[in-house]
């Protein structure tokens, strides 16, 4: 499965990254301390979170994550923008709350062990 059909499913809003939406998604993480996704996420992740600032580009970035999901309707503001196409990561919102959308993409067979 890749970022783009993930995009596809839900109906998100791509807001940077687009060159990179089909990555391999090879599992998934749900968080919004930083510190917890640096500790336990992996290569390839989709990573669900409320975070909007510019720390969670470098944080999936350095994780080499699949990309950023930006829950309840939340946006990036100007700077994480600016630094998620300078590293080609996508960034995409979902009107979802993250226990929603975590839950339809585990349904999708999308888990956290990847």
């Amino acid at each position: 499965m890749t970022v783009s059909d993930i995009v596809k499913s839900f109906g998100l809003k791509i807001r940077a990254g687009k060159n990179r939406l089909d990555e391999e998604v090879r599992g998934g993480y749900t968080g919004d301390l930083l510190s917890d996704v640096i500790a336990h996420s992996r290569k390839g992740n989709i990573w669900v979170t409320i975070q909007t600032h510019p720390n969670i580009v470098a944080v999936a970035t350095m994780k080499e994550l699949a990309g950023i999901i930006l829950t309840g309707g939340r946006e990036p503001d100007s700077e994480t923008l600016r630094k998620a196409e300078e590293e080609g990561m996508p960034i995409l919102v979902s009107s979802l709350l993250a226990f929603e959308l975590t839950g339809k993409l585990y349904q999708m067979g999308i888990s956290g062990m990847g």
